[in-house]
């Protein structure tokens, strides 16, 4: 919601060129989302969902910042204001998922060493 709130405040404001980042990262959630939601990831045991969500969160905590500043910065419109604050605000949150994910993470990672066969740890 947040993504889409500052996609939102960008296509009303001066800085328009940075609404690509927000949409992006609103359509990678909302595919995420549906994909958790309709049980894709314990169908498709081959993709590595946590990785996904945790790249997700990375990239998009480093590219709200960046973009977030630029946008307070540069631009002296309220809309690009708004816009840089909720993108502060959403860096806020993505470093908090980054967190819950990361822990998620490791928790998938230790899944998987338990799960390698005999021979190998002789080797």
């Amino acid at each position: 919601v947040l993504s889409f709130i500052i996609f939102i405040c960008y296509i009303a404001s001066l800085a328009a060129s940075f609404m690509t980042a927000p949409l992006l990262e609103f359509l990678l959630a909302l595919f995420l989302f549906f994909a958790y939601a309709s049980k894709l990831n314990e169908k498709f045991k081959g993709a590595h969902w946590p990785l996904a969500d945790f790249l997700r969160c990375v990239t998009a905590a480093i590219i709200y910042f960046a973009i977030s500043i630029a946008a307070v910065s540069k631009y002296s419109d309220g809309a690009s204001k708004a816009a840089g604050v909720f993108g502060f605000a959403a860096t806020i949150v993505f470093a908090i998922d980054f967190y819950i994910t990361f822990n998620d993470l490791v928790a998938f990672l230790k899944q998987g060493s338990s799960d390698c066969p005999e021979g190998r740890e002789a080797e």
